[in-house]
Order: structure tokens, then C-alpha cells, then sequence
């Protein structure tokens, strides 16, 4: 078992950045792949990115492809997503989530935190 916290969300000018950070307690985190989706209101909750357990393997999606970057601290037990160059379009609440296989189907992950709100205004 595992609980994730997320944390760094809040409310940025478009152009901005934001850090989310994923805490990890529990099981050591280096055991996991690991996501970050978000989920904007009235609409379903899509893939972001993941990075797989050594950190050596990274995936994102097309929409925030060259502007986020996924990457972890398995000493820290802690995952980060670095978020630059934000739109208004990025606003939603964004997830991370633990699993075996670093993957874009929210299904395969096994664990959740409870999401961190990043608005961006225009």
C-alpha cells in the first residue's frame, strides 16, 4: 500500500510555471511507475505523463509534449512534474498515480493521490 499527496497547484498567469510534487508514504516509491493525469471540470481524466521506476524511461503526452517534464526522486520518494510555459487549457486538476508499468491508461494505475488544483489565467 501506498498514499500519494500532491502539492504546488495554484493560480498562474498564462506563460508561467508551477512544480507539482507527489509525496509518497508508505511503500518505498522506487517500487513504482509512475503518472500524472488531470482533469479538467466536465471532462474526463486524461494522461499527462509517466516515468518509469529508474526514471530512465519518460512518456507524455502530445498537448503538453516540450513545455512539462516528469521526473522523480526515488531518495526523496517523490515525483515531480515541472510545468512551464502554461495555457489556459492546462487548467485542471491534476493526479498523480502509482502502478507497475509506466503507461497513459489511467486504469493500469493502482494508487492515487486526492489532486492539486493549477489554474491558469489568460
Amino acid at each position: 500500500q501506498v498514499q500519494l499527496v500532491e502539492s504546488g497547484g495554484g493560480l498562474v498567469q498564462a506563460g508561467g510555471s508551477l512544480r507539482l510534487s507527489c509525496a509518497a508514504s508508505g511503500r518505498t516509491l522506487g517500487s513504482y511507475a509512475m503518472g500524472w493525469f488531470r482533469q479538467a471540470p466536465g471532462e474526463e481524466r486524461r494522461f499527462v505523463a509517466t516515468i518509469s521506476t529508474s526514471g530512465g524511461y519518460t512518456y507524455y503526452a502530445d498537448s503538453v509534449k516540450g513545455r512539462f517534464t516528469i521526473s522523480r526522486d526515488n531518495a526523496k520518494n517523490t515525483v515531480y512534474l515541472q510545468l512551464n510555459s502554461l495555457k489556459p487549457e492546462d487548467t485542471a486538476v491534476y493526479y498523480c498515480a502509482a502502478g507497475i508499468t509506466p503507461i497513459i491508461n489511467a486504469d493500469r494505475y493502482d494508487y492515487w493521490g486526492q489532486g492539486t488544483q493549477v489554474t491558469v489565467s489568460s
